[in-house]
C-alpha cells in the first residue's frame, strides 16, 4: 500500500483497512487540479461528497479536509457493509479516477470450549473442541496444555452474513495423572485485535490410582553402635544405693559407687546390695562379706561388686565396677532372681505352718468333744463287804458311824 505517482491532474488515494466499530479515513490527492473539483463515491457509486459539499445524508460520514488539490473524509464506526472500493474523481477532460479499497476486519468473539467431561480417568482419550465465530479474515486457533503447545485439527464455515467466518479447532491427548488440576487453553488469533489475544480456559480434573513412596531421612543410616554404659557418658550409672540385706536403710549416699565399712566387725557380716542407675535403667549386684577373728575372706555374689583382702582391724570397702557385659534393666521397679526365689521359699514355709496350725485346731476340737471328767463317790467299807447288799448296809452305816466316831489320845 502508498501512494501512487502523480501524474499530471490524475489524483492519488491509498487503500485502508479498518476494524469493525473503527473510524477510517479517506484521502485523494491531486497536482494539477486544472480548476476542477474532487469527489468521493462509496462502492454503491453513491456520491458521498463534492468538494466541501454533503452529497450523502450519513452522520457517520465527515468532511476532514477539503482544498483544491486534497479531499479528505471520515467514515466512523464502520460496519462490515461499509467494506468495497470507494471512487475518488476529478471532473476534467477527460474526467479522472482512483480506487481506494477498505477492508473492514471482523473481530472474532471469545472462544468457547466443548466436549469436556468431569471427571476424565487416568490413561483415557480426551476430545476438547474450540470455537470463535465473527472473525474476518478467518482467526486462527491455538492450544495449550499447561505450557506446552498442542496441534489441533481446524476447519471452517461461512457465517450467514455471508463475510465472517466460525472457525472451529479439536485436540485430541491421552490424559495422565500429572494433566490433574493443568488448564488446557484455547487462543484465537486475529489482525483485528491488535496485539492483544482472546482465550478461554479449561482446568482438567483426572482420577488416578494412587502412589506411595517411602524415603528415609537420613537417607543413608547407618547402624546404631550397641550401647554401652561405660563406653558413652550418659550412659554411666548416676545414683548409687547400697542396702544390706535383712535391713530398709540405705547405708551410703546414692551417689558414690564406694561403701566404706570402718571398725568391721562380725556383725558387719552378711550380704551387701549394690543397685545402680542410670538413664537407660538399673542393674542390682550382691555380695557375701565374712568376717571372722582373724581376717575376712570374701566370697563374690553377683558379676559387678569387687572387694580385696584385709585386716581385720581396719575397714573394708566395697567397689562397684560396671563391665561391658552388665545387663541393664528396665527402670521399671523389678525384684531380683534371688529376691524372688527367697519369696517362694518364704510362700512355701507359710503355707506349711498355716497346714499344721489348721491341724492342732482341728485335732483340739475333737479331743474336747470326745474327753470328759467322771467323779465317783464309791461307798466306803465295799473293800470288806461279802457281797452287795452287805456293802451298802456297811456304806449307808458306816458313812454315817464313820462321821460320829471320834477318838481321842491322852
Amino acid at each position: 500500500e502508498g501512494w501512487c505517482p502523480a501524474q499530471g491532474s490524475q489524483p492519488t488515494t491509498s487503500d485502508e483497512t479498518v476494524v469493525a466499530g473503527g473510524t477510517v479515513v479517506l484521502r485523494c490527492k491531486v497536482e494539477d487540479p486544472d480548476d476542477s473539483s474532487l469527489q468521493w463515491s462509496n462502492p454503491a457509486q453513491q456520491t458521498l461528497y463534492f468538494g466541501e459539499k454533503r452529497a450523502l445524508r450519513d452522520n457517520r460520514i465527515q468532511l476532514v479536509r477539503s482544498t483544491p488539490n486534497e479531499l479528505a473524509i471520515s467514515i466512523g464506526n464502520v460496519v462490515l457493509a461499509d467494506e468495497g472500493e470507494y471512487t475518488c474523481s476529478i471532473f476534467t477532460m477527460p474526467v479522472r479516477t482512483a480506487k481506494a479499497l477498505v477492508t473492514v476486519l471482523g473481530i472474532p468473539q471469545n472462544p468457547q470450549i466443548f466436549g469436556y467431561e468431569l471427571p476424565i480417568r487416568e490413561t483415557e482419550m480426551a476430545q476438547l473442541t474450540c470455537r470463535s465465530s465473527g472473525s474476518k479474515p478467518a482467526a486462527e486457533l491455538r492450544w495449550k496444555k499447561g505450557n506446552k503447545e498442542l496441534q489441533g485439527r481446524c476447519w471452517l464455515q461461512e457465517d450467514s452474513n455471508g463475510k465472517t467466518f466460525t472457525v472451529t479447532s479439536r485436540v485430541e491427548f491421552t490424559v495422565t495423572k500429572e494433566d490433574n488440576d493443568v488448564e488446557v487453553t484455547c487462543t484465537v488469533d486475529h489482525e483485528s485485535l491488535q496485539n492483544s489475544e482472546r482465550s478461554t480456559s479449561q482446568k482438567l480434573q483426572v482420577y488416578f490410582k494412587p502412589t506411595a513412596t517411602i524415603e528415609p531421612d537420613p537417607p543413608y543410616p547407618r547402624e546404631a553402635p550397641p550401647p554401652s554404659p561405660s563406653g558413652s557418658r550418659p550412659l554411666l550409672p548416676q545414683e548409687f544405693l547400697w542396702t544390706k540385706e535383712g535391713s530398709d536403710v540405705p547405708l551410703h549416699p546414692n551417689t558414690n559407687r564406694v561403701l566404706t565399712l570402718p571398725f568391721l566387725n562380725k556383725s558387719d557380716s552378711g550380704t551387701y546390695i549394690c543397685m545402680a542407675t542410670s538413664t537407660m535403667g538399673r542393674v542390682v549386684v550382691r555380695y557375701n562379706l565374712d568376717i571372722n577373728g582373724k581376717g575376712w575372706a570374701p566370697e563374690r555374689v553377683g558379676s559387678a561388686c569387687l572387694t580385696s583382702a584385709g585386716p581385720v582391724n581396719t575397714s573394708v570397702s566395697l567397689s562397684l565396677s560396671l563391665p561391658r557385659t552388665a545387663t541393664w534393666i528396665d527402670a521399671s521397679p523389678m525384684s531380683s532372681s534371688s529376691g524372688t526365689y527367697h519369696a517362694v521359699i518364704g510362700g512355701v514355709v507359710a503355707v506349711i505352718v498355716f497346714l499344721l496350725l489348721s491341724l492342732l485346731i482341728v485335732l483340739a476340737h475333737y479331743l474336747i468333744r470326745h474327753k470328759g471328767t467322771y467323779l465317783t463317790h464309791e461307798a466306803k467299807g465295799s473293800d470288806d463287804a461279802p457281797d452287795a447288799d452287805t456293802a451298802i448296809i456297811n456304806a449307808e452305816g458306816g458313812q454315817a458311824s464313820g462321821d460320829d466316831k471320834k477318838e481321842y489320845f491322852i
